[in-house]
Parts: structure tokens; C-alpha cells; sequence
């Protein structure tokens, strides 16, 4: 796939959107997931309901061609969750494409989740010894099963029950006809909000839901937090110890749209501070600050900032290239970045370039920017990355399986400015990096997740074989 060969970046898996007792959730939903179409673009879908009846939809691609020809209209209830899901080659299908949607003993129940099971594998092989049959590779799937077969023949004791075997990340959407349930894993690995429409309530994976919603932030879902929302209102408890939050720190350097908040930070600021901290970390004289678009140009606002270099953009963005174009040869493959990028000549050519970006995961595409600033007659192009090398695979929902595919984890920082052609190469430190954030959380690492950049899991990973997660 276009995005998986060339664009050297992560890719977080998906994002949840929830509304309660609106009588419009469908076509809010469907707004909402527009706005989380950042954080998974392979499939889309929503389950809805009025109190008895279910409306269902799932469909490949981005939102608005998901849901092509559907008449949300006709999707007449006031309790919907929707998905939005990113996936690696090999398990980009319908039968993955979420929410999952279930009849068992009790009745009916549908389920979106964000994020990764560290033991899903291993309760999947159990689940199936003991007789049941998994129509999908998801994870999620697994969630599904869980509740199915728990004892509790109401739906929030029966979330419960699964939320108290399953390990890793998760930010999990379960509903029946009359009930909303939510629940956050214990690590709060991955981001989860609240927010009040009138007297609506609605949940999102981002709060810039909110904005296209017209709802209003009401708070974060707590890590550990079980949520139930239904006539009787809302009703909070908690389901396990909580640690120290370790949420993923993606979330503020890469994932996240730059007007969500997350924890009270908004992520835009945060990548300034973290562009401001580099430049006094890292500094360089140069004659212009790029940033790699478009996650990476709040990060060299904040450089510039810094350092007084004036910002310019030197990298425009097409935004309309088909994510699954396919390269025939090596010569396409080679020019193909071209199609992503482009460098703006009148800004670079004969300049010293300080060229921003968030992470550098397998060096590639670094390498064909580099190259293509240098094509454009840029004089020296110096490279700044707004966080540490990423050293580690990630195991709760982003797409690193092995080491093998980071190039922190194989080459030194000189040996990667070498292998990308750049002509000085520094990266944040994880210190100027969590200070930067400026999260207040108690502990050495303020609540973020390190696990990529220093190896500390803040989970047991119990993988049945080291293999990828197929949903991941």
C-alpha cells in the first residue's frame, strides 16, 4: 500500500465516537468520524439503535466513501457508536471493519474499540478450545466473545467480566438498544473524552468530535473507568488498580489533530514547546526553518520561534493521492514521495534548510525528502526531529512489530544522517521531550507512555507467537 511503502511514518489504528439520546446520532456521527478520519482511513462504520431496532453500516475506504449511498436519514435512533479503523496490509477487509455487531443469549450488542490486546492471541486460542468461532482477526473480536459468554445477563457486568481478563490498550464503545457502555484500560494508553450536547452525551477518541458536533468538553475518561449511560444517567466506577496514566506519547507528537485536547494540553501548543525545545537543544545555523507537513509544522513554528530562523513553507502537501496507488517499478516507487510532496524551489534553492520533523521510524522517506530539497537546489539541509528515535516495537496499536523495521534500533544517529543524506541530524531528548508536553502527571515520565523510545512496557506483553497483531 502507497502509505505503508513510501510514507515513513506511524500509523495509529482507529478512532471511537459515541452519542447518547440524540435524535440525530446518526448524522453526528458521521460528522464525528469525519473528524477522527486522521486516525484510520481503510474502513468506516456506525450501529444505531432507538430502543429496539438496529441500523448497521460498514464500508471500506474513507468515511464519506464508506458510507456512500447510505441515507443516514433512515437511521432513525438516538444511541449510535461509529469506528474508524487504520490496518497494515493483509487485513484490510469488511470483516474487520468496525463496530463489530453480535446477537448472542441476552440479546444484541455492538462494540468499537481503539487500541491493541498484549494477550489476545493467547485468550483467542483459549476461547476457541472451549468451542467458539471468530468470524474476524480482530482483536476486538476476542472483546466480543468474552461478553458473550460472561454469566451476568446485563451488559455492563458482563463488559466488566472481560475487562478483567483482557491486557494492553484500549479505549472500548459497547452498546446494546437502551445502553451506552464505556471503559478505558487501566495504563490509559490511548486518549478518551466526554463531552454534553444539551442533554445529550458524547464520547470521542479526540475533542475535535466535539467542535464538528457543536458538543461542549465535559472531561477525560479515567484510566481503569467504566462509564454506563442510559436512562437512569451516568454512572462511573472503576474496574481495576490503576498505575500511573501512561498514555501514548504519539498522541501528542504525531496522532492527534493539532486542535484536540488531550489532558487539558492542546496538541498544537504541545508540538510548538516541543519545536522550541529542540532548537535549544539542537541548535544550527541556517538560513530557513521547513516543516515536514503536516504534522510536523507546529513543531517548527516553535523551532523558529526559538532560534529567530524564519519559518517558510517549503513542502507542499497533495492532499488528493489515492492512499492504495500501487508502484509497477522501482523507478515509480523511487519518484513516488513526488506524489506526496513537493519542494517549493523559490523558498529552498541556495539556502541552508532546517527541516523539521516529528520521528524518523525506518528512514526512508527521509532520505527521498532530503533528496528531492537537494533537487530543488537547497544548499545544506539539516535535519531536526521533534522526539527520540523510536528504538521499539510498539505492541498497543501502532504498526511497529519488530526491530528489524526501525532504524534507531539498528543504526546510530550519525549512521542514520548518513543513510538519509542530511548533512547534520539531531533528535529530542525523552527528558526535553516529556518536559515539553508539560503534562503535570506525579511520576519520572509524567504519564506518558516511553515504551518505544526506552523499552519500559507498561504492560506484561503475553503474544501466544511473536507475531504482529493482524489488526495492527
Amino acid at each position: 500500500m502507497f502509505d505503508r511503502v513510501i510514507w515513513d511514518k506511524l500509523n495509529e489504528e482507529c478512532g471511537v465516537f459515541g452519542i447518547y439520546n440524540h435524535k440525530d446520532a446518526a448524522p453526528l456521527t458521521y460528522l464525528g468520524l469525519h473528524s477522527l478520519q486522521h486516525r484510520g482511513q481503510e474502513s468506516a462504520g456506525m450501529c444505531v439503535s432507538d430502543g429496539e431496532k438496529w441500523y448497521k453500516h460498514r464500508g471500506m475506504g474513507l468515511v464519506n466513501e464508506a458510507f456512500n449511498g447510505v441515507d443516514l436519514n433512515t437511521f432513525t435512533g438516538h444511541l449510535s457508536i461509529g469506528h474508524t479503523r487504520y490496518t497494515t496490509a493483509g487485513s484490510s477487509k469488511i470483516e474487520n471493519a468496525q463496530p463489530l455487531f453480535f446477537r448472542y443469549k441476552q440479546g444484541a450488542f455492538a462494540v468499537a474499540h481503539n487500541g491493541n490486546l498484549v494477550n489476545a492471541s493467547v485468550l483467542r486460542e483459549e476461547l476457541e478450545a472451549q468451542g467458539s468461532i471468530f468470524q474476524t482477526t480482530s482483536d476486538t473480536e476476542v472483546i466480543a466473545h468474552l461478553i458473550a459468554r460472561s454469566q451476568n445477563k446485563d451488559l455492563p457486568n458482563a463488559v466488566r467480566d472481560a475487562l478483567q481478563v483482557i491486557k494492553g490498550a484500549y479505549a472500548l464503545l459497547v452498546m446494546n438498544e437502551k445502553q451506552l457502555v464505556i471503559a478505558l484500560d487501566p495504563n490509559g494508553l490511548r486518549p478518551l473524552s466526554l463531552g454534553k450536547l444539551g442533554d445529550s452525551y458524547v464520547v470521542a477518541s479526540e475533542t475535535c468530535a466535539f467542535t464538528i458536533t457543536g458538543a461542549e468538553y465535559w472531561r477525560e475518561v479515567q484510566p481503569g473507568e467504566l462509564i454506563v449511560i442510559d436512562e437512569n444517567g451516568v454512572q462511573s466506577s472503576t474496574f481495576a488498580e490503576t498505575p500511573n496514566r501512561s498514555i501514548c506519547t504519539f498522541e501528542y507528537i504525531y496522532f492527534a489533530r493539532p486542535d484536540s485536547d488531550i489532558d487539558g494540553i492542546n496538541v498544537h501548543m504541545a508540538r510548538k514547546r516541543l519545536g522550541k525545545k529542540l532548537a535549544q537543544e539542537a541548535p544550527i545555523d541556517a538560513d530557513v526553518v521547513i516543516g515536514v507537513p503536516d504534522s510536523s509544522t507546529s513543531a517548527a513554528i516553535g523551532f523558529a520561534e526559538e532560534t529567530g530562523i524564519p519559518y517558510e513553507i517549503g513542502l507542499i502537501k497533495n492532499r488528493y493521492v489515492g492512499r492504495t496507488f500501487i508502484q509497477p517499478t522501482q523507478e515509480l516507487r523511487e519518484r513516488a514521495v513526488h506524489m506526496k510532496l513537493s519542494a517549493v524551489r523559490k523558498v529552498v534553492e541556495g539556502k541552508r534548510i532546517v527541516m523539521i520533523d516529528d520521528s524518523i521510524v525506518r528512514g526512508t522517506t527521509s532520505g527521498r525528502i532530503i533528496r528531492m530539497l537537494r533537487e530543488a537546489g537547497a544548499a545544506q539541509v539539516h535535519v531536526r526531529i521533534s522526539s527520540p528515535p523510536v528504538m521499539n516495537p510498539c505492541f498497543y496499536g501502532i504498526d511497529t512489530s519488530t526491530r528489524d523495521e526501525l532504524i534507531g534500533a539498528n543504526k546510530t544517529v550519525e549512521e542514520i544522517r548518513e543513510f538519509i543524506g542530511a548533512d547534520s541530524l539531531q533528535f529530542l531528548s525523552v527528558d526535553g521531550m516529556v518536559d515539553a508536553i508539560g503534562r503535570e502527571d506525579q511520576g519520572e515520565y509524567k504519564g506518558h507512555c516511553l515504551a518505544c523510545f526506552n523499552g519500559q512496557y507498561p504492560t506484561e506483553i503475553e503474544f501466544k507467537e511473536a507475531l504482529p497483531c493482524e489488526k495492527c
